[in-house]
């Protein structure tokens, strides 16, 4: 029985052409900045989203990590939403390696913070009893708002407080292109609301492993000293850059299938008695899905999806998430409505 994979977009597998890039890859010792690929790919990467500089990293949370204790030192705050990635997903390594500490406000249901919001949290430098606030984070799309996008517009009403109040923005864009994608323009114009950018390239745009941290060129200098602390120095790692450059020049226009197929997805769960999805909030890959039978435990119910063959995950107790990716095509999201439908009347 083949098993339909919706937990995350992180699931994916590299293609045909990436191993074949991998294997061929041109090599050198990246430490001393020797391997033209790796160059190629922090060039390439930076001009995609109109930075000056780029740099390889193993992981979005490394990427998020670097880039804000390259913002930040010991004592300092950054402040982000409280459905915020970096502050629910990436085990307080900021705090607990860069002695950051974070502030945070309400997200929307959007996944935008609120202007205001965001002003009364910046603290009074000139007292004493408080941490310095350096950085503002955003997240696009946003994970736990279910994939929602933010326009530049919106960010640019972020990036006006903080500027006012000398900060920095940083956006963990690990899904950018999505946003992209899904707003119908180039991803430079999103990044260019903010400072610097984190961007992942093993989630929808499939490659094996590797993200990317993007700003101007002093600032990446200093995200490279970043990494060299935190561990994140590679040698010969033109092998996984090969894969992330065949992932910037042939997956990004694809996202759209997988948009698409969300929001199939998306309709299709909505008929479905015990179910319940907000189509509105469906903007890119990720689908946000309400359990409104009373009468179920929702582990119980990702253990008989399970065995029926569709894999999703729950992320508390009345909600699943599901994300379509590279390797979901229209006939699994067919076979995915029928198993969620079929269990669902064996519960009822």
């Amino acid at each position: 029985m083949r098993t339909i994979d919706l937990r995350s977009d992180t699931v994916t597998l590299p293609t045909p052409a990436m191993r074949k890039a991998m294997y061929e890859a041109e090599l050198g010792d990246d430490v001393y900045g020797e391997d033209p690929t790796v160059n190629r790919l922090e060039a390439l990467v930076a001009e995609k989203l109109g930075k000056e500089a780029g740099l390889l990293v193993v992981s979005g949370t490394m990427g998020n990590l670097t880039a804000l204790m390259a913002h930040a030192q010991r004592g300092d705050e950054v402040i982000m939403g409280h459905l915020a990635h970096t502050y629910l997903y990436e085990a307080g390594g900021i705090s607990v390696l860069g002695g950051v500490h974070v502030r945070t406000v309400p997200n929307l249901p959007n996944g935008m913070l609120n202007p205001a919001d965001v002003e009364l949290a910046v603290r009074d430098p000139n007292n004493i009893h408080f941490p310095h606030s350096r950085v503002v984070c955003l997240e696009n799309t946003h994970n736990r708002c279910g994939g929602a996008v933010l326009s530049p517009a919106q960010m640019a009403t972020v990036r006006e407080v903080a500027q006012r109040h000398g900060l920095m923005v940083h956006l963990d864009g690990a899904r950018i292109f999505n946003a992209a994608v899904a707003l119908g323009i180039d991803a430079s114009e999103i990044a260019a609301q903010v400072d610097s950018v984190q961007l992942c390239f093993s989630k929808g745009l499939s490659a094996p492993v590797g993200s990317a941290v993007v700003g101007s060129a002093d600032y990446i200098k200093e995200v490279r000293r970043q990494r060299k602390i935190v561990g994140g120095a590679m040698r010969q790692a033109g092998i996984i850059a090969a894969a992330a450059i065949v992932a910037l020049e042939e997956m990004v226009d694809r996202l759209a299938e997988d948009h698409e197929n969300a929001q199939v997805l998306a309709q299709g769960i909505k008929e479905i008695d015990g179910l319940d999805v907000d189509l509105d909030s469906v903007q890119s890959d990720i689908i946000m899905i309400t359990l409104t039978a009373s009468d179920v435990e929702i582990t119980d119910l990702v253990k008989a999806f399970r065995a029926e063959g569709l894999m999703i995950n729950n992320i508390d107790a009345s909600h699943f998430r599901a994300v379509t990716h590279y390797g979901i095509e229209r006939e699994d999201i067919s076979e995915a409505l029928a198993i969620l439908s079929r269990v669902m009347k064996q519960v009822a």
